[in-house]
């Protein structure tokens, strides 16, 4: 399920052009999930929906299931953005801290894996908030020069706080 490789770069060190498109695609398939992260934290439609493609599936279950929450499968870059930024603008105030990416390059699909921190405040009521230490596992696909996420799931590793204040 997630990425567990004894390295980083696959292409050889006497193959410095190679090397180079490697990082160059490692440094894009981070990028996708910084927009992910930055687009919900300014309640920017356009740079949220660019991590995704038009056909992605974002799964909250997991994480969502440590506090016996059952959201739905959230399905199509449209929903995802819709649902939630509908879910926070005005409500809740968020911010992201993404750590620990691990990447696997397979041709034009791509797996993250990463430790996300999740901070979320009641707008209302700033006593009211919800601290997550979530491990993704992402799939992306490459889209020219960038990477877009086919597939997130979310889970949950622990919390503080009240995350049914906050998610409902």
């Amino acid at each position: 399920m997630y990425v567990t490789l004894d390295r980083a770069l696959t292409t050889p060190a006497d193959a410095p052009a190679a090397a180079l498109a490697e990082l160059r695609d490692r440094t894009e398939i981070t990028d996708a999930l910084l927009r992910f992260a930055l687009g919900q934290d300014l309640e920017d439609r356009e740079l949220f929906a660019s991590a995704f493609t038009a056909d992605a599936e974002l799964d909250f279950r997991p994480a969502a299931a440590r506090w016996g929450a059952e959201p739905p499968l959230m399905v199509g870059r449209d929903t995802i953005v819709t649902t939630i930024l509908a879910m926070f603008t005005g409500r809740v105030d968020t911010t992201h801290q993404v750590t620990n990416p691990r990447i696997s390059i397979d041709g034009d699909t791509a797996r993250l894996t990463a430790l996300v921190e999740a901070q979320h405040l009641l707008v209302a009521d700033r006593r009211t908030h919800a601290l997550l230490k979530n491990p993704y596992d992402v799939d992306l696909v490459r889209d020219g020069d960038r990477w877009l996420i086919r597939r997130l799931r979310i889970d949950n590793t622990w919390y503080t706080g009240d995350p049914t204040a906050i998610f409902g």
